[in-house]
């Protein structure tokens, strides 16, 4: 490719751009934002079959893609579905190459618009965001609430009850249409949500697209004003679907977790987990992001520990097969332990690489 994809991501994010939100149709589907979009999709995905044969014509299939979302043919291949259990069983859809391509064009174009109005504590699918930095923001609140571990701290631990497959699509379009006006790009948002088909029709997003994080941010960036500015909680972090709230009083948090409960209800037709909803004392650890994390330490989470044992005994049995390097397992492994390194996990790392290291002098 002529230009570089650190060229093209200066040259289509620069601050000239997107002063208009009235007519994007002609920048989603220009040959610069394809490529673009190309470049992000193809980003560790070489060595899949459809993906090297998509690329191996890459300029043309863009064409035809530009053609067919000018026109307004374009239409999505049916999705391919395929269980995940990690250890809880999950359905995870899957796009044809071709639509992750035009899912980045479409988030290229949004993002732009909207980033600028989440709150700093919505830590999933962000730039410089993430599982450690969310980790890092909890670590300040904690210090802060608690007063430096010297004043009781209660956290209020929440998720949404089967939020991927509840989204409303009408009000998540609704959300949209509040900075966007241009229909076509309306339609093309609408045409890659109706792919996804439940029982409930105009409901649900799939695990897995570029789009479905991105709008899964967006729908709920509602719940995060309504935290931020209406019930005024300093202390608030969100991953996905997953959020807490610190504070000293357990009676405050009572009141915020009815009022988050009837906002999400009325508001954006979700309801809070009811089994995963709770306020729990700082001193009896809470679950957070993989972590159990109490006033002087973090442990890892029973079931993260289970998940990366199982997942590097596969790589193992993949390496005695010879179907990939003891590099591959080092690079996972090394991985997992910048996560872990957040952790009081000095012990179980050593014990684990140690492990690790053995099996692989043996095979």
């Amino acid at each position: 490719m002529e230009r570089t994809f650190c060229e093209l991501a200066r040259a289509f994010f620069s601050p000239c751009k997107m002063k208009s939100y009235t007519s994007l149709w002609k920048e989603l589907y220009g040959i610069q934002n394809l490529t673009f979009a190309y470049q992000k999709a193809v980003l560790s995905k070489s060595g899949n079959p459809k993906v090297r044969i998509f690329s191996e014509n890459w300029l043309l299939n863009i064409c035809v893609l530009m053609r067919e979302i000018r026109t307004k043919t374009y239409q999505p291949i049916p999705l391919r579905k395929f269980v995940l259990r990690d250890p809880k069983t999950r359905i995870i859809s899957v796009s044809d190459f071709r639509d992750r391509v035009v899912h980045h064009a479409l988030v290229n174009i949004l993002q732009p618009i909207f980033e600028q109005r989440f709150i700093a504590d919505s830590f999933a699918s962000r730039k410089r965001k993430g599982t450690l930095a969310a980790l890092r923001r909890f670590d300040y609140f904690k210090r802060k609430v608690s007063r430096n571990n010297t004043r009781n701290c209660f956290i209020l631990k929440a998720d949404i009850r089967h939020y991927f497959e509840t989204v409303d699509h009408e009000i998540l379009l609704r959300i949209i249409k509040k900075k966007v006006k241009d229909n076509n790009l309306l339609w093309l948002t609408q045409k890659i949500l109706q792919n996804y088909e439940i029982d409930a029709k105009g409901k649900g997003m799939p695990l897995g697209n570029w789009t479905s994080q991105f709008f899964a941010n967006l729908y709920l960036n509602e719940l995060d004003q309504f935290v931020k500015h209406k019930l005024r909680a300093k202390s608030y972090i969100r991953y996905v679907d997953d959020f807490v709230i610190l504070h000293h009083s357990k009676l405050l948090l009572q009141e915020f977790q009815q009022r988050i409960q009837k906002f999400l209800e009325q508001e954006l037709k979700l309801r809070l987990h009811p089994d995963k909803c709770r306020i729990i004392p700082l001193e009896q650890g809470v679950p957070f992001l993989g972590f159990r994390i109490f006033y002087h330490h973090k442990l890892v989470r029973r079931r993260n520990l289970r998940k990366i044992q199982s997942k590097i005994e596969e790589l193992l049995q993949d390496y005695r097969c010879g179907a990939i390097s003891a590099y591959d397992i080092l690079e996972v492994l090394h991985g997992w332990n910048a996560y872990a390194l957040h952790g009081n996990t000095y012990h179980l790392r050593n014990k684990l690489n140690k492990k690790i290291e053995q099996k692989l002098q043996n095979s």
